[in-house]
This record gives structure tokens, sequence and C-alpha cells, in this order.
């Protein structure tokens, strides 16, 4: 499964600790040395776009696609104002299907995620390892504490700006051959986050990113794209929009489930389990009008066979807030420079009041 299948961009970020200096007096400097290690390694094997495009061994179809990359890296900055610095301006090739795994937990009956808390980055609800089998020992961690935990590939991560003195965040063969309008997307989303991020508020950070990925690639596609490539991504957006409104039901109504304090454990599980077979039966429903390929519905499929509660948790931090964010855009005439301004004074408030204006704004589109 590619990202942004799963409700706009469950394969999102995650940022990792960029400060080895930050870490003194922390206990699990075992994690934090995979973490810096695992990075200073993807920057060694990043080389610059120039030398892979004018590299004779380079297949034709990757240097098409570092420089369409390149046509993106520079309408980014150019027109939708994202930081214009060495972010996505190098290739590396990691030989493996995923930058990091990310691991993610909630309880029996809640969709509100473990958070894990670094210095510098502040509490997340996720943790990424550079090793599969290192995260799926998270996991099971999670789950000897009575939580319910997933493990997910994902393809690519933010440092914030902090690593563009050393190159900058590269791209990687882990998404550089998505088709275009899916490659706009990463590349926007990644970028937004170098713009703005609140430290302890992953839900605001990545509807952020998410709703500047989706304005940002509407007008790439309008102005910049084929008709092909407008073809293609409408296909993927009508999934996408299909597969989203299933997952938005189905934790709404978990969450119903979850809220009702009439019910005894033993019937909310039952509840919990219906609805789980419910959302399984809905997405063998829509899938069987996709007409893909099983191969590129096989992470996807898996996902959905392995649903929980930190599944559906995790999907919430890409998704709540976006229309809010898209309605401020709205709001501000579609002036990205004014749009950011308005972003990073909603950052400077205290949680709770961001997240309800985000919302009161989202209503008040809607009236």
């Amino acid at each position: 499964m590619r990202r942004g299948w799963l409700v706009g961009s469950l394969f999102g970020s995650v940022v990792v600790a960029a400060s080895v200096l930050a870490l003194s007096g922390c206990s699990n400097l075992g994690y934090y040395w995979q973490s810096a290690s695992g990075h200073m390694r993807m920057l060694q094997a990043a080389r610059p776009v120039q030398d892979w495009l004018a590299d004779g061994h380079a297949p034709q179809r990757l240097k098409d696609k570092l420089a369409l990359s390149q046509r993106i890296r520079a309408y980014a900055s150019s027109e939708l104002l994202l930081p214009d610095n060495p972010s996505y301006r190098r290739y590396a090739d990691l030989q493996r299907s995923a930058v990091i795994w990310n691991v993610v937990a909630a309880p029996a009956y809640s969709l509100k995620l473990k958070t894990w808390c670094f210095p510098v980055t502040g509490c997340v609800g996720y943790k990424g390892y550079f090793d599969e089998r290192e995260a799926r020992s998270e996991a099971e961690r999670a789950r000897a504490e009575g939580y319910e935990a997933a493990t997910y590939p994902v393809p690519a991560y933010s440092t914030l700006g902090w690593m563009n003195w050393a190159g900058g965040d590269p791209l990687l063969n882990t998404f550089i051959n998505y088709p275009e309008g899916e490659l706009a997307r990463m590349i926007f989303h990644e970028l937004a986050h170098q713009v703005v991020y609140v430290k302890d508020d992953t839900m605001f950070n990545e509807s952020f990113a998410t709703a500047v990925e989706r304005l940002g690639v509407e007008r790439w596609l309008q102005t910049q794209a084929s008709e092909k490539a407008r073809e293609d991504y409408a296909r993927y957006n009508a999934r996408r929009l299909q597969f989203r409104a299933l997952t938005q039901d189905t934790r709404k109504r978990l969450q119903a489930v979850y809220a009702d304090l009439s019910l005894t454990d033993p019937v909310r599980e039952e509840r919990k389990q219906e609805l789980l077979a419910r959302f399984r039966a809905g997405y063998r429903e829509i899938r069987a009008g996709w007409n893909l390929d099983p191969a590129r519905l096989r992470l996807t499929d898996q996902w959905v066979a392995q649903a929980n509660n930190a599944s559906f948790g995790a999907q919430a931090a890409y998704d709540d807030l976006v229309p809010g964010f898209e309605a401020l855009f709205a709001s501000v005439g579609g002036d990205w420079k004014r749009f950011y301004a308005e972003a990073k004074r909603l950052a400077e408030l205290p949680k709770a009041e961001r997240q309800a204006r985000l919302t009161t704004t989202k209503d008040s589109s809607h009236a």
C-alpha cells in the first residue's frame, strides 16, 4: 500500500530525535542510538539529484522520476511558498521498501494513542525504528502492558529542517516511483512540517501537513500535470475517499461504543467486534470495485485484517483537523503566506484552544 491510501496519509511522516547531544540523562540510549545512526546512514547514502541524472548507469525510469521530483520541488517553493532549502534535492536508494517502521498503541476500549516522549520533538503518538524487528519487539512490549498495538512501514519522515546543514531530507527509493500526483503529495507534506511544528500535538502537525499536501496537489494537477496524470490521480483519489469514508464511519462508531458508560466490558467487546467485522465486510465490498492487481493491495489487505484501536487512532492524527485547516485556507482567500501565518498563530495557543478553533472554523465554513 502506498502512502496516502489510509485516509489521507496513514503512512505519514515521523520525526526522530535529530540531536544526540540532547540525549544525556535519557534511560533508553539504545533507541536514540539506532535513530541517530540509522538517519546518518541514510544521509551518507544520498547523492545530489544532478549526479544521478548524469550517471550513465542509472535507469532511465529513475532519471525521469528524479527530474519530475525537482520540478515538483521547485513548484513547492515558488508557488506554495514552502521552504527553499537542501531538502529533497538529493536521492538515496536504501535497498529496502520502507525507511522506518512505526509502532502505535492504544487501550482496548479507546482510540487515544499511547505517547512516547523525546528531547526536542516532545511527545508523539508513535515510535519509529529503522529495523523492522525492533519495531515489532516494541509492539510486543506494548501488548504486554495491555495495549493493542500495530506496526506499519513508513516511506518518508521529516527532520523539520534541522538537518539541512547536512544536506536535508533526501528523496528515497521508498516513494520515488509513486505516480505523479502522489509523489507531489509526499514532497508537499514533508516540506510542510518545516513550516509549522508544535511539540506534543501530533494531530495538529499531521493535519496541517495533510491539508497542505491536498491543497498543493490540487493546484499542481490543475496547472502543471498532464491529462493522464490528472486521470490517474482522480482514480486514486476516488479510492482514497471511499476508504476514508469507511474508516471514518467505523472510527466514530467505535468511539460511541467506548464512550457509552452503560455498557459492561463483555457487551462493549461484543459490539466492538461486530463493528470491526462490519468494517472488513465494507472493505471487501469497495475493494471488489477497484479492479486493481492484488499485489498492489497486499499492504492494504493486511492493514484491514489486523486493524485495531491503535490503527484507527493513528488515522485520526492525519485526518480530524484537516477540514479546519482547509477552511482556514479558504478564509484567507487561498493566500499561502497568510495561511502559514495563521497556522503559526494557532500553534502558539494552548492545545485545546487551537483544536477548538480549527473545529469552529470547519463548522463555520459549512454553515
